[in-house]
């Protein structure tokens, strides 16, 4: 049963109208974890995108999961439960195959006489009760445990049972007539199962790497690389051509590097793949870069800024023109942040066009011009197409040469708004890089208006996260430049948290990634700097004088709010 409950949305000048609010809705608003606003905002988007209300809720930061778990049990009856508590129990949990694991998001995790305990992400699929009942035999009883747990336990086992498949089915198969063949069964499969299993784990890359026994594959999870499954030696030459053959590469050549590019589909996912070949000692190795077409983009509100930040990049990007760039190493988030920048500057009197290597999300309403290099198409000449078509907004993806910065800095001093990326250790170093690229001081201090740094660092997982308090001057000991609150004294207790182990995390500590970011507006005291050549050190210096807080700053706040552990923040902030 799954009655509504009608809520009253006024609109402001007295009238109201009545809208029908699910029973999961009704029975979080009762628990005091929702208010009915934010519902009925939740059931906005659902008709939208289709989600399920509990999940867009929990996106929306309204609620957490485990909330929703209890208010499932509220509305079903049967309990709630942590698989980090109680466990699963391989041999419980092998009754079913991995894929109807996977279709009915289900897992049995224990056995008691007759009875079967399966975890459920919707404890009232009779049909999926049914189907389990008919095919163990057993006496289903469902319970409630949070959707993160649920899903990593059902990919632990299908990677673990598939994993035990592969090598079953290599044991049987003697000499490859020829490596690479197309109707290699077992390779064919593997590779399914390794970009499906990359998706599901939320990883950017995948790392295909030929050792002296045997394959390695690595996924590179919130920007740390992670052993997932390995191969037998024998299979190596038939997945990796087998790859190729998927990225439209040359299988029989393996003395050069190769690139090739294609389109998967996973769970109504969408993800483009960039593949690189490159020889080694042991055979080629393979890295795919993955790319979802995500259909909501991300907000600047999400990336997690501090109020101060979120108001100077906001005003920097509302300027009429001007060159604001965003910089750091690869994989920081800088193509994130411009997204984020240009989906809220995408207005219909607006015309907004990028040039991008590759085009990594696409947005209705936004000119994105792919990046071709055999054609022609450069991030200069494709620079110089765009200003022909009259733009209010350009993007380009990154400067990478003199002759791309030149036209992007000329494009900003004639009534364009520029964004772009550079590879710089911090803001105030991209004045000095862009100097080294040959652009002329006044031309720098004319052009651009702001820069941000930014750094990616892994957020706490909130189910195993560990607490530990220290007394001020123990802390001011171990971290001299923290951020302590105002009148805190020596001897009051100061919380900050440290990673634990989980199975919603998979034993890392962390889940998703959060931005660390350093924003510096060019003042009219900094632009004389740039003008008379002064070194990055000094113009950093007057930048933090004038209300700049730097990446490490920025961290710290993170670090005492609870977001992530200062040995996390440690490894990408120096």
């Amino acid at each position: 049963m799954d009655k509504n409950i009608t809520f009253n949305n006024g609109n402001g000048n007295g009238n109201s109208q009545k809208r029908a609010v699910p029973f999961l809705g009704s029975v979080l608003v009762s628990l005091g974890k929702v208010t009915s606003d934010q519902v009925l905002e939740a059931l906005d988007i659902q008709r939208q995108t289709g989600e399920r209300l509990g999940e867009i809720l929990v996106k929306l930061g309204y609620c957490t999961e485990e909330d929703i778990a209890k208010a499932l049990s509220v509305r079903s009856g049967y309990r709630v439960v942590s698989l980090n508590e109680v466990g699963v129990d391989i041999a419980a949990a092998s009754l079913i195959p991995p894929e109807k694991a996977k279709k009915h998001k289900i897992l049995p995790i224990k056995r008691e006489n007759n009875i079967l305990y399966v975890a459920m992400q919707n404890p009232n699929d009779i049909i999926a009760i049914d189907d389990l009942q008919l095919l163990t035999g057993y006496t289903i009883k469902p319970v409630i445990v949070s959707d993160t747990e649920l899903t990593a336990a059902i990919n632990n086992y299908v990677n673990t049972a598939y994993n035990v498949t592969i090598a079953a089915e290599e044991e049987e198969v003697h000499e490859e007539e020829e490596a690479g063949a197309d109707d290699d069964k077992p390779a064919v499969n593997f590779v399914n199962q390794m970009i499906e299993s990359a998706v599901r784990a939320g990883a950017s890359d995948i790392h295909i790497e030929p050792q002296e026994k045997y394959l390695r594959i690595r996924f590179r999870i919130d920007g740390v690389l992670h052993e997932v499954m390995q191969a037998p030696s024998k299979m190596q030459a038939s997945i990796i051509s087998r790859v190729k053959v998927i990225g439209n590469m040359d299988i029989a050549e393996r003395r050069i590097p190769q690139d090739g590019r294609a389109t998967v589909k996973v769970e109504q996912q969408i993800i483009d793949m960039r593949i690189a070949s490159l020889p080694s000692v042991y055979g080629e190795r393979i890295t795919i870069r993955m790319l979802p077409r995500n259909t909501r983009a991300i907000t600047v509100h999400e990336l997690g800024f501090t109020p101060e930040n979120e108001r100077r990049i906001i005003e920097a990007s509302e300027k009429p023109y001007g060159f604001v760039l965003v910089t750091g190493p690869t994989g920081s988030g800088k193509s994130t942040t411009l997204y984020a920048l240009l989906s809220r500057l995408n207005r219909i009197e607006k015309n907004i066009i990028t040039l991008e290597d590759p085009v990594e999300r696409r947005f209705a309403g936004i000119n994105q011009i792919q990046l071709n290099n055999r054609a022609g198409m450069t991030f200069a000449s494709g620079l110089r197409a765009i200003l022909r078509s009259d733009p209010d907004i350009v993007m380009v993806g990154e400067i990478r040469d003199l002759e791309t910065a030149k036209i992007a800095v000329e494009a900003a001093l004639t009534g364009h708004l520029v964004f772009s990326t550079l590879h710089t250790n911090d803001a105030a170093s991209t004045v000095t890089r862009l100097a080294e690229m040959g652009i002329e001081p006044f031309l720098i201090a004319s052009s651009v208006i702001c820069v941000v740094a930014q750094r990616l660092v892994r957020v706490l997982c909130p189910s195993c996260k560990k607490p530990v308090t220290y007394r001020k001057r123990e802390l001011q000991r171990l971290i001299p430049d923290f951020p302590f609150d105002s009148g805190t004294g020596d001897d009051d207790p100061v919380t900050i948290y440290h990673a634990g182990r989980c199975i919603s995390c998979n034993n890392t500590g962390y889940r998703g990634r959060r931005g660390v970011f350093e924003i510096m507006k060019i003042s009219p005291r900094i632009r004389d700097m740039i003008l008379t050549g002064r070194h990055a050190p000094e113009i950093k210096e007057v930048a933090i004088e004038e209300g700049m807080s730097t990446l490490r700053y920025d961290g710290l706040l993170k670090v005492k709010a609870g977001i992530t552990s200062y040995e996390e923040m440690l490894r990408v902030i120096v």
